[in-house]
C-alpha cells in the first residue's frame, strides 16, 4: 500500500484500514507528501466521510506523530477541557485552577484566537513575563506541584495534525467533522489525559450555529476520544451573547480574577464554568454526582483556594506574583475609555455576538493575519446580558481603545449590534445538552 492507495481507497468511497491511516499520516510526518496529495486526502475526506473507527484511528496516528506526555507522577486524575470558541469565553483561565483546587492535574494546551473567537494564549500574554511556551521541566513540575499550567502548543505535540490543517485552510476542506474531530482531540489526547470535557458552542458567536451540526460535532467528539480510551463527554452551550462581560484580552483577564475572587455569582459565565467543572470532576471519578460536584466547585471559589492556585501558576510561568492583589498596577490599560449609552428604553433583546468579536479585532485585540500585533488593553468590558432593562442614557458597555477614532467606531457597531424591544426576550438555558 502506499499513499496514493490510500488517497484512491477513499476518493472511491472505502473505509481505511488502521494500517492504511498509519502509513498516511507517518509519510506526512516524515514531510513525504505533497501538499497535492495532503489536499487531494482531506478532500476525499471531506466528500467521503469517515466512519467512528476510521476517526480513532486517524485520531491516534496524529496525537503519535510526536511527543505524547505523561504525568505518571501527579497522583491526582489527569484531566482537560476543550472549547470550540466564542466571544467573551474565558472560562480556561478559572476553570484549569478551579479543577486543581479540587484535586485534579490539569495540563491545558491552549490556542490563540481564530476568527471572530479570542485565544487563551492572546489574553495570558496580557501578563507581563507570563511564558506560554515552557520548558518541559517546568511545565510538568507546575502540574505536579500546582496542579496546573496553561501553556501553548509546542512544536512536537501531534505535528502531523499542524501540517494538515494547513493544508485544509487553503482547501476549503476545514469544515469536515471527522477531520475537525482528529486535529483537536490528537492535540488534547497527546496530554496524556485521563479524561477529558467538551464545550461545544452554539449561537450566532459560535463557529456552529445550528443546534443539528453541533450536536453532531459534539457526538463526534465523544464517540472518537472514547473509543481511543479517554473518558469523554460533551456540554453544548448558548454562544448567543458574550459569555462574560468583557471581551478582549487584558479585560477579559481582570474578569477572570474577578471570578475567582467570588465577584461574578450569578452570571451565565459562573453557570456554564461550574457546569463544566462539575463534568470534569464525575468523569475523573472525584465526584460522579453532578449537584454535589458543583458544590466542590463552588467551594474552591469560595475558599479563596482557586484563586491561590492561579496565582501560583501564574508566578510559576514568569508572571508576577502579587498579580492578583495588584491587577490595575500589571495588565494594560487602553489610552480611551468610552461608554456606550443606550438609545432607547426598553429591554435588550438580541445581539450579534459575532460582530463583537470582530470589533475587538478592529481595534487591534485580535489578528487578521498571522502576523498582526495586538494590543492587549482594547475591548469591551461591562456588557450588559440579554434581558436587562435599560432606559436611554444607561451604559451598555465600556469600549477600551487605543484613540478616540478607534472607540468612535467600536461605539457604531456595539450599538448596531443590540436590540432593544418593549418586552423581555424569553429566557435560553445556557447549557443546552449534554452529550
Amino acid at each position: 500500500m502506499t499513499p496514493l492507495e490510500v488517497i484512491r481507497r477513499k476518493r472511491d468511497g472505502m473505509a481505511l484500514s488502521i494500517d492504511d491511516i498509519d502509513l498516511f499520516i507517518q509519510a506526512l510526518s516524515r514531510d513525504e507528501l505533497s501538499e497535492g496529495q495532503i489536499g487531494a486526502f482531506a478532500m476525499a475526506v471531506f466528500l467521503r466521510g469517515m466512519n467512528e473507527a476510521e476517526t480513532v484511528a486517524l485520531t491516534l496516528a496524529m496525537r503519535d506523530s510526536g511527543t505524547v506526555l505523561s504525568f505518571a507522577n501527579a497522583g491526582r486524575p489527569i484531566c482537560d477541557k476543550h472549547s470550540t470558541g466564542g466571544v467573551g469565553d474565558n472560562v480556561s483561565l478559572m476553570l484549569a485552577p478551579m479543577m486543581a483546587a479540587c484535586g485534579l492535574s490539569v495540563p491545558m494546551i491552549s490556542g490563540r484566537g481564530l476568527g471572530h473567537t479570542g485565544g487563551t494564549l492572546d489574553k495570558l500574554e496580557s501578563i507581563p513575563g507570563y511564558n506560554i511556551a515552557p520548558d518541559s521541566k517546568t511545565f510538568h513540575r507546575l502540574v505536579d506541584e500546582v496542579g496546573c499550567a496553561i501553556i501553548g502548543q509546542t512544536a512536537d505535540l501531534a505535528p502531523a495534525d499542524k501540517r494538515l490543517y494547513a493544508v485544509r485552510d487553503v482547501t476549503a476542506t476545514v469544515e469536515s467533522v471527522p477531520l475537525i474531530t482528529a486535529s483537536i482531540l490528537s492535540k488534547k489526547l497527546a496530554s496524556g489525559l485521563g479524561s477529558l470535557v467538551l464545550d461545544v458552542k452554539l449561537g450566532n458567536g459560535a463557529f456552529m450555529t445550528d443546534v443539528n451540526e453541533a450536536r453532531t460535532l459534539a457526538a463526534s467528539l465523544v464517540a472518537v476520544a472514547n473509543g481511543a480510551g479517554t473518558k469523554t463527554s460533551a456540554l453544548l452551550t448558548d454562544m448567543n451573547e458574550p459569555l462574560a462581560d468583557s471581551a478582549g484580552n487584558a479585560v477579559e483577564l481582570r474578569n477572570c480574577i474577578a471570578f475567582l475572587k467570588g465577584e461574578k455569582a450569578g452570571t451565565r459565565l459562573e453557570t456554564v464554568t461550574m457546569a463544566l467543572g462539575a463534568e470534569m470532576l464525575a468523569n475523573a471519578g472525584i465526584e460522579p454526582d453532578r449537584e454535589r460536584a458543583e458544590r466542590l466547585c463552588r467551594d474552591a471559589i469560595a475558599s479563596g483556594r482557586a484563586c491561590d492556585v492561579f496565582a501560583r501558576m501564574v508566578h510559576g510561568l514568569g508572571g508576577p506574583a502579587d498579580l492578583v492583589e495588584r491587577v490595575d498596577y500589571y495588565l494594560p490599560k487602553a489610552t480611551v475609555e468610552l461608554p456606550v449609552l443606550a438609545r432607547d428604553n426598553g429591554f435588550l433583546s438580541h445581539v450579534t455576538t459575532r460582530d463583537i468579536g470582530m470589533a475587538v479585532i478592529d481595534l487591534g485585540g485580535g489578528r487578521r493575519r498571522t502576523t498582526d500585533q495586538i494590543d492587549h488593553s482594547v475591548g469591551f468590558s461591562g456588557l450588559l446580558p440579554l434581558g436587562t432593562a435599560v432606559h436611554k442614557g444607561d451604559v451598555l458597555a465600556v469600549i477600551h481603545a487605543k484613540d478616540e477614532q478607534s472607540a468612535l467606531k467600536a461605539e457604531k457597531t456595539l450599538i448596531a449590534s443590540y436590540g432593544i424591544s418593549e418586552n423581555a426576550p424569553i429566557d435560553r438555558p445556557v447549557v443546552i445538552e449534554r452529550i
